[in-house]
């Protein structure tokens, strides 16, 4: 793989763990990432316009754009997980679980669902994946009383329940539509669910408080639209199989971040531990590309 792709990948995984950690710091995660998705909707959906007048300004696939808006909801319902996740457990712990559990669940459709089949190295991603998830979540603290629950977890897996059927729609949905424009249907989607969300369930009004931390949600929306933008164009000139486990080293960094700059970690050996679990789950990630269905 080129340096180029490397460095777009790394750089989007960068902007991407900073995005999280706007969230995991804001005072209302929900919130802060609804404001995002709407002030990043200022720039994708006129991009997206552009982009499908350069192409022809043809009439899109009715398919296409229902995937679109689907994707988009499920984006939406990410967000809400992720938000939950987030109130109530650490970025780094819920980071690399949210994200590090959608190959898993990939790959178990493709067992279970589709029938297929998986090889010696497939196989060997699947052990380190479950093995940094278990270093990380250590449950056999709690069966032996030295620990509790950490109520994150299950939110942290439905969050990568999200991620595994956005993305098996979006490689789908962005052949039938030209990306940008099928990215701009996503996110005015997701935008505007989060919107109802709020208003309906969450109660109460889009923006919080203070100004400062609506320009910080804004900015951290910016940033999500930058890696979403720079892992397209990852794509356009480098296989997924390529692209996808570079982009879950994301965790690592989320990982490294979470138990150092945010204090997560209560020692040197905690953040080792962390941080190693992620080195795991991220490797696991990779076999799983390499070796997968």
């Amino acid at each position: 793989m080129s340096p180029l792709v490397i460095g777009l990948v790394a750089i989007s995984a960068v902007l991407h763990v900073a995005w999280n950690v706007r969230l995991k710091t804001a005072g209302d995660p929900l919130r802060a990432a609804t404001v995002g998705m709407l002030a990043a909707s200022v720039g994708i959906i006129p991009a997206g316009i552009v982009a499908w007048w350069w192409s022809g300004a043809q009439p899109l696939p009715a398919e296409g754009v229902a995937l679109g808006i689907v994707s988009g909801v499920i984006e939406a319902a990410y967000f809400v997980l992720l938000s939950a996740a987030y109130r109530r457990g650490d970025l780094s712990v819920v980071y690399p679980i949210a994200r590090g559990s959608a190959p898993l669940l990939a790959v178990a459709i493709g067992l279970v669902v589709l029938g297929e089949r998986l090889g010696v190295t497939g196989w060997l991603g699947v052990a380190l994946s479950i093995a940094g998830f278990l270093v990380l979540q250590q449950p056999w603290r709690v069966l032996r009383g030295h620990g509790t629950h950490d109520p994150s977890i299950a939110f942290a897996l439905a969050t990568g329940v999200t991620i595994a059927t956005y993305t098996a729609i979006d490689r789908v949905g962005t052949r039938l539509i030209e990306p940008l424009t099928y990215a701009a249907i996503l996110w005015l989607t997701a935008s505007l669910a989060l919107v109802v969300w709020i208003r309906l369930v969450a109660g109460g009004g889009i923006l919080t408080d203070g100004r400062d931390e609506n320009r910080r949600s804004a900015v951290g929306g910016w940033l999500t639209l930058g890696a979403y933008l720079l892992i397209l164009t990852a794509l356009s000139v480098a296989p997924l199989s390529g692209v996808a486990p570079l982009r879950e080293s994301a965790a690592v960094f989320a990982a490294a971040w979470g138990s150092v700059r945010l204090g997560e970690a209560a020692t040197r050996v905690e953040t080792v531990r962390r941080v190693g679990a992620s080195v795991l789950i991220v490797g696991g990630a990779i076999l799983l590309a390499v070796g997968g269905p």
